[in-house]
């Protein structure tokens, strides 16, 4: 074990922070540390966009319906982004844009920008963590992505994914369990589903027990019953057509 591990084994959501802003310094060391990720052939497929307009980030809290989204020490939207290399296309004078604009509205450039993004958002939690910090992703910026697209003036080919509440953490939840790692980890050869059952069968009474002692929301739940619930309930299918209308994951 070493400081690093120890800091990605401890990983919690914090979603109550102390009334404390982040200073310009961590600011920018967070989002240099993002910087850092690894990146499809250096594309760099992302923006970051900190937001500190306090009406901006009561109407993000508006979509999102949890409050830490505007309590916090300060709240970043990472954004996939192509946008920039479709400007470069333009502005090229022996470039085809037309082929580079094809390929940019490609699902293959899509899911660049997506690993991106996520890359680069999980370095800049690992950063947070490391300075005493807390964090919690924020899908939930999806819930009207046409409205978040809207506030933050977002050109075609730019998506809010989700957006990282960072702060000060005002309490200190469990770290919550996660299954074995034979569940997630499968050597040559996808796990048989029967396999995976026993795995997954463990994992929903570890969970269940987790529940019921934790020192907050305690209740009787399972992994399976989550899966379940989130599936029966289809949500966010306005996403597919946004995506198209922002020229993105065409073809």
């Amino acid at each position: 074990m070493n400081e690093t591990i120890d800091t990605i084994l401890s990983h919690r959501s914090i979603r109550k922070f102390k009334d404390e802003k982040l200073t310009k310094e961590q600011i920018h060391t967070i989002v240099q540390s993002a910087q850092q990720a690894s990146t499809s052939s250096f594309v760099m497929a992302y923006t970051i966009i900190g937001i500190t307009d306090e009406s901006k980030k009561q109407a993000l809290m508006e979509v999102s319906g949890q409050p830490y989204v505007k309590n916090n020490g300060h709240l970043f939207v990472f954004c996939g982004d192509l946008h920039r290399a479709n400007v470069l296309g333009e502005r090229a004078k022996n470039a085809d844009h037309a082929s580079i604009t094809e390929t940019i509205e490609s699902t293959e450039q899509f899911i660049v920008t997506v690993i991106d993004t996520a890359l680069a958002a999980q370095n800049a939690v690992l950063a947070a963590e490391s300075m005493g910090l807390g964090a919690c992703f924020l899908g939930s910026l999806r819930n009207d992505i046409n409205k978040v697209n809207d506030l933050l003036n977002l050109p075609k080919h730019v998506v809010p994914l989700f957006g990282l509440a960072v702060g000060y953490p005002d309490q200190q939840p469990e770290i919550k369990p996660r299954p074995a790692i034979e569940t997630i980890y499968h050597e040559n050869n996808y796990l048989e589903d029967e396999k995976q059952a026993q795995f997954i069968g463990e994992f929903d009474k570890k969970l269940k027990d987790y529940y019921n002692k934790r020192s907050t929301n305690t209740r009787i739940d399972t992994w399976t019953e989550q899966m379940i619930r989130k599936y029966s309930n289809p949500q966010r299918l306005d996403v597919t057509p946004f995506l198209h209308s922002k020229q993105l994951n065409k073809r």
